[in-house]
């Protein structure tokens, strides 16, 4: 298949609205602590979202960030306070996309990450496949997550850099009445 034949076909297969099944999706982070002796892994149980490339922004995530779990109750607890997230002052972790374009089987999303009450940057490559009649999307960026004011790292224990993966099921929104 040629790379435009391949391009239309995402287009064709993405175009409309969609929305994120959070029962099927996840949305996990991985960070390096105790200086790159173990690796602190968790995830969101909570999140929305949707795909629309007709709509501004075209990709919308929104998580909440007291939904974490690493499965230690006690670190979920600090990773929610001031040090990291400040969930209770920031409930939302959000990315909101300035720009997608489509390449074979990839979106090329840039756009921004909030949290905690910064914003930074993130470029991203999502692959994209149609699954009976539903899309799947898979995407994964590194951030600084000290750039979003998260600097907790006693005696530089933690890595200032964090592993995200979003792995999302979309299912096409229902239409919107006239």
């Amino acid at each position: 298949m040629s790379v435009t034949n391949a391009n239309h076909r995402l287009q064709t297969m993405v175009s409309g609205s969609w929305q994120l099944d959070p029962e099927r999706s996840s949305v996990e982070f991985r960070t390096r602590a105790l200086w790159g002796l173990a690796t602190v892994k968790g995830r969101f149980t909570s999140c929305h979202g949707q795909l629309d490339l007709s709509a501004s922004p075209a990709v919308e995530l929104t998580i909440d960030s007291a939904s974490l779990d690493t499965g230690n109750g006690r670190r979920d607890k600090h990773l929610r306070s001031a040090d990291f997230f400040d969930a209770e002052n920031h409930p939302w972790v959000r990315f909101g996309s300035d720009s997608v374009q489509v390449r074979d089987d990839t979106l090329k999303v840039s756009g921004r990450l909030s949290a905690g009450g910064r914003s930074i940057p993130v470029e991203l490559d999502a692959k994209a496949r149609e699954v009976d009649g539903e899309l799947e999307i898979e995407a994964g960026v590194t951030v600084q997550q000290r750039e979003l004011g998260m600097t907790y790292s006693p005696l530089g224990t933690i890595s200032p850099r964090s592993a995200l993966s979003v792995r999302a099921h979309l299912t096409r929104a229902a239409a919107t009445a006239a």
